[in-house]
C-alpha cells in the first residue's frame, strides 16, 4: 500500500493506536478516533445482501467501532436523512454507497463542511469531495464483457444490453464502454440497448418487448446478476431459449457481480460468464480505509499491496479493486467471494 502518514493534532493519538490495525488490513481494533457510520444501499440484490454479511462479519472480528447500520433502500433522500442521523450520533467517517451519484453532491459539501471523511463503495459521487472510493474499474466491465460476447459470436449477431441506472456512474460507465467497444472492435454486431434503472422486472419486460420483435437474438448483456439474473432466466425459460451452453440455439449470456446463483447458473449452462464484483473486499477495504481517515492517513495515486490500482479522480481518490471473469473453467475456484459464503457468517 502507497500511504503518506499525517499525524498532527488530534489524529496523532489515532493514528498510533490505529497503526497496527490498519497494517493487518482492518483486522483490530480503531475505536480512538471516533465512531463510523455505514450506511447500507438495498436489500433487494444478493449482491448488497453479501457486502452486508461481509460488513458485519468484519464489524464483529475486529473491525473499526461502528454506529448500527442504516439502511437507504435505494432512495437518494433517505441516504441523506441517514448519513446526518448518523452524524448527529457523533459518526466522525461515513461509509456509503449512494446509487444516485449527481444526487449526492449536496450531502457531501455539508460532511466536508464537517470535516468528516467519506468512504464511497462501488459509486463514485460525481461531485463533491471524499476520502476514497472503493470500486472495481466499471469501464472495464463493459468492456470485457464486450470482448467475451464478441468473441463467443465471431463479431456477428444480435445483443439485448441490460443496462443499470444511467443517472449513476456505474450504469454510464459499463453502457459507455460497452458501447465503444463493440463499435470499435465489433461493428459486425446489433446492440439493443435497455435502460432498467437496475430493476429486474423492467429488465424482464423490455427484454419480452425485444424477443417479441427479434426471436433471433444471440446474446445477453446483463450488467447486474443480482437484479437481473433471475428474470432474464425465467423468461427465457417462458420463451422456451433457455437452452444449455453449447447446444445449437443457445443464447450467450454474460453478466456482472458474482453473486452465488451466477455460479451455479454457469455451471448448469444456463449463461456463460460472470465479472465477479467483489464483495468481500468492497467490505474489507471500506472499513480499511474509513479507519485510516480516522488515523489521519493520506494515500497516492499508484499500485497497492492487494492487487488493486488507486487512482486521481477530480474529487479524490479511488481503489480500483480487481474483478476476474468467471467461467466454467474458473466456476470453483475457491478464492471467489461467492465460494466463501459459508465463512462470511
Amino acid at each position: 500500500m502507497r500511504l503518506r502518514t499525517r499525524t498532527t493534532g488530534a489524529a496523532a493519538g489515532a493514528a498510533v493506536l490505529v497503526i497496527a490495525a490498519l497494517a493487518g488490513c482492518n483486522r483490530g481494533s480503531a475505536t480512538a478516533g471516533g465512531r463510523i457510520g455505514i450506511d447500507m444501499p438495498r436489500t433487494d440484490t444478493d449482491f448488497w445482501n453479501s457486502y452486508q454479511q461481509y460488513i458485519e462479519k468484519d464489524l464483529h472480528h475486529g473491525g473499526p467501532a461502528a454506529l448500527p447500520l442504516s439502511n437507504s433502500q435505494n432512495d437518494i433522500g433517505k441516504v441523506v436523512a441517514d448519513v446526518q442521523a448518523l452524524t448527529d450520533q457523533g459518526a466522525k467517517a461515513i461509509v456509503m454507497a449512494p446509487q444516485d451519484t449527481g444526487a449526492i453532491a449536496a450531502e457531501l459539501r455539508r460532511l466536508a463542511a464537517k470535516k468528516i471523511p467519506v468512504v464511497s463503495v462501488d459509486t463514485r459521487p460525481d461531485e463533491g469531495k471524499v476520502y476514497m472510493v472503493v470500486r472495481a474499474d466499471n469501464r472495464a466491465y463493459g468492456e470485457r464483457s464486450c470482448e467475451y460476447l464478441g468473441r463467443k459470436l465471431g463479431g456477428r449477431g444480435r445483443v439485448a444490453e441490460l443496462q443499470g441506472d444511467l443517472s449513476s456512474i456505474n450504469g454510464r460507465d459499463r453502457s459507455e464502454a460497452f458501447a465503444a467497444c463493440m463499435k470499435q472492435k465489433f461493428p459486425g454486431i446489433t446492440v439493443h440497448e435497455l435502460a432498467t434503472d437496475w430493476k429486474g422486472e423492467v429488465a424482464s419486460a423490455k427484454l419480452q418487448s425485444l424477443l417479441a420483435q427479434h426471436k433471433d437474438l444471440d446474446g445477453i448483456y446483463m450488467q447486474a446478476g443480482g437484479a437481473f439474473l433471475q428474470p432474464t432466466l425465467a423468461l427465457l425459460e417462458q420463451q422456451r431459449l433457455l437452452r444449455p451452453a453449447g447446444s445449437a440455439g443457445h443464447i450467450t449470456v454474460i453478466s456482472n457481480d458474482g453473486i452465488p446463483d451466477e455460479l451455479a447458473a454457469i455451471r448448469a449452462g444456463k449463461i456463460d460468464a460472470t465479472l465477479s464484483q467483489p464483495a468481500d473486499l468492497y467490505a474489507k477495504y471500506a472499513l480499511y480505509y474509513a479507519g485510516a481517515a480516522l488515523a489521519g492517513k493520506t494515500f497516492t495515486p499508484g499500485p497497492t499491496d492487494h492487487h488493486s490500482t488507486i487512482v486521481k479522480i477530480k474529487n479524490g481518490l479511488e481503489d480500483q479493486l480487481p474483478a476476474p471473469l468467471v467461467t466454467k473453467a474458473t466456476v470453483d475456484d475457491r478464492s471467489l467471494w461467492a465460494n466463501q459464503l459459508d465463512k462470511a457468517k
